[in-house]
């Protein structure tokens, strides 16, 4: 547990700016010391208490004021660094990046309930409809081999009565790579695990031949997406897409529903 210790904080920042600073407010502290220590510095940063440019307090200055070890804040400071938050110099310290912000992040922990994987559904939709699009203005012969094989992979699943998710995910994947565009392929692989939550197949209903149904209508919706790609239907190709995806997002709100009830 981090502790305050006042007369320490005041050494370190001028004593208004450091009532308000959240890395020398005691926390709970439920992801290690390193990471918290981490999380709330950036707080303080992101939320403009800590300015661009302005120097961090020292090693010595925040070990007396919230009771962690050297080690702990060495961590926390690089972890800041590598997200492009802090930048140090030789001898001097640690400073606020001019341009300080923090990448985009989907943190597993914020991920726990189903109700919250169909936010990241909805953040998904709009970027797979356009690559969808995109993949059939653009897909070259091979890219069409690779949805193709990659839909069949999900048949040979459900054929094997297996959930499918990986093979479900390559399906996509394989969409986003046929934009010849990489960024869509780079967003997928970000949200990969997230995107397809195991647990809504494997739980979306009843036994093996409920599952099986289950997939056997996603499929019925891949196969549709696959032949406007195929065929270069730009406009299908968005609206078999959105069909899916939509589908998709009433289904999990029906399993979340259900599993709420029970």
């Amino acid at each position: 547990m981090m502790t305050l210790r006042s007369s320490a904080v005041s050494r370190a920042l001028t004593k208004p700016v450091a009532a308000k600073l959240s890395v020398f407010q005691s926390p709970p502290v439920s992801r290690g010391l390193a990471g918290e220590f981490a999380a709330r510095l950036a707080a303080d940063i992101t939320s403009g208490k800590l300015t661009p440019g302005t120097r961090l307090p020292t090693e010595q200055q925040m070990i007396a004021a919230t009771g962690v070890s050297r080690t702990v804040v060495r961590e926390a400071v690089a972890a800041l660094r590598a997200e492009g938050l802090v930048f140090t110099r030789q001898g001097v310290g640690a400073f606020v990046a001019e341009s300080a912000r923090r990448p985009f992040r989907i943190e597993p922990n914020e991920l726990g309930t189903l109700r919250q994987v169909l936010h990241v559904m909805e953040l998904r939709t709009g970027i797979e409809i356009e690559a969808a699009g995109l993949a059939a203005e653009r897909a070259s012969a091979a890219d069409l081999r690779a949805i193709g094989d990659a839909y069949a992979a999900i048949e040979d699943a459900i054929a094997r009565d297996e959930s499918g998710v990986d093979q479900d995910f390559a399906f996509h994947r394989s969409i986003a790579q046929a934009t010849g565009n990489a960024q869509f392929s780079h967003f997928l692989d970000y949200l990969g695990r997230f995107i397809i939550p195991r647990q809504t197949i494997n739980s979306g209903s009843n036994g093996s031949g409920g599952r099986r149904a289950y997939l056997q209508a996603i499929q019925k919706e891949h196969r549709a997406i696959t032949a406007a790609i195929r065929a270069g239907a730009v406009a299908p190709a968005r609206a078999a897409m959105r069909r899916h995806l939509h589908n998709s997002r009433k289904r999990y709100h029906k399993l979340a529903a259900k599993l709420q009830a029970d």
